[in-house]
């Protein structure tokens, strides 16, 4: 089972309680761009096996979005943090390249 802390209100809960969002930190493009840059946005995601970025929300606790880090194959969670960051905190990228030394990073 996938247990996340939710940022806000600090509860340790069980991912029956939260509502996944998809892929974190995407470069969003609407009205105006290129259909390319759309289409890519609307349907191509990443799909790593190992380190990824991911939005949740607490729907059953708080319910404000947050994101998370973790381990696609194992299910680590390397940590949680609140969903206006643009990028992961440093104290995570930290985790993350201590076990996984070959990663190569968020982008």
């Amino acid at each position: 089972m996938l247990i996340l802390e939710c940022p806000y209100c600090g509860v340790k809960a069980e991912e029956t309680e939260l509502a996944p969002g998809g892929e974190a930190h995407l470069k969003r493009f609407g009205p105006g761009s290129a259909d390319e840059e759309f289409e890519a946005y609307m349907f191509a995601r990443k799909n790593p096996k190992g380190v990824h970025f991911e939005r949740w929300r607490h729907a059953y606790g708080c319910g404000k979005w947050f994101l998370a880090a973790r381990c696609t194959a194992t299910l680590e969670v390397f940590g949680t943090y609140p969903a206006q960051s643009t990028e992961p905190p440093a104290d995570i990228i930290d985790k993350i390249k201590a076990k996984r030394p070959d990663w190569k990073g968020f982008k």
